[in-house]
C-alpha cells in the first residue's frame, strides 16, 4: 500500500466527521517509527472515555507540547509500526479528538489501523511522503483520493475503497451502522 509521488493534486482537508473541501493548508507533526499507544495516550488516562476528555492528553507521553501546537485539520506523519502496543481505542480517539485530520505512516500496528477506521480516523500508508517531510511542513490533503501535497510535491497513497470511505465519512463504524439501520 505504499504511495508514490505524482504531479496531480486536488486539495481538501478533513474534519472530525469526515471529508470536506475547504482547501486549507495544514501542518505536519512528524514522528519516528514504533510510536506506541502508551505514548500516544499514557495509561494514567485510561479511566477517561469521551473524546473531549481524551483529546487534551494526545501525544502527551511522547511530545508534551503537541496539544498546544496542533490545529484542527493538522496531519501526523510517522515511520513504521505506528500505534504499536495495546489494542485499546483510546489512542486513535485521542488523536481524532485533538483535531488531527489523518495519519500517514510507513505502516501501522494492525489493530491500531482497524481501530482508527472504526472511529472514523483516516490512516494512510505512504513511505515516500514519510521520508520527504519534516516537522512543521505545510500539507494539503485530499482525504477521499489519498492525495497529499508537501513542498510542491504531490504524493499518492492508496485511497480507501468506497465502503471504508463511507465509514470514515459517517464518523466511524457505529454511526455508519446506525445510519444503515435507520434506512431499513
Amino acid at each position: 500500500m505504499n504511495g508514490s509521488a505524482t504531479s496531480t493534486s486536488i486539495m481538501s482537508s478533513a474534519t472530525m466527521s469526515g471529508t470536506t473541501s475547504n482547501n486549507t493548508t495544514r501542518s505536519v507533526h512528524r514522528y519516528g517509527a514504533n510510536i506506541d499507544t502508551d505514548v500516544i495516550l499514557p495509561g494514567k488516562y485510561l479511566n477517561l472515555y469521551t473524546p473531549e476528555e481524551l483529546g487534551p492528553h494526545c501525544m502527551e507521553g511522547l511530545d508534551p507540547g503537541f496539544i498546544q501546537r496542533v490545529r484542527p485539520g493538522d496531519v501526523i506523519i510517522a515511520g513504521s509500526n505506528f500505534g504499536t502496543g495495546s489494542s485499546r481505542e483510546h489512542a486513535p480517539i485521542a488523536i481524532k479528538a485533538a483535531g488531527i485530520s489523518c495519519i500517514i505512516a510507513t505502516s501501522y500496528a494492525r489493530i491500531f489501523y482497524r481501530n482508527a477506521i472504526n472511529i472514523g480516523l483516516p490512516v494512510f500508508e505512504c513511505a515516500d511522503i514519510v521520508t520527504a517531510v519534516k516537522h512543521g511542513d505545510a500539507i494539503e490533503a485530499d482525504i477521499a483520493k489519498g492525495l497529499f501535497t508537501v513542498n510542491g510535491v504531490a504524493f499518492q497513497a492508496k485511497p480507501f475503497p468506497p465502503y471504508i470511505q463511507d465509514i470514515i465519512n459517517a464518523g466511524g463504524l457505529v454511526p455508519f451502522v446506525s445510519r444503515q439501520l435507520k434506512q431499513k
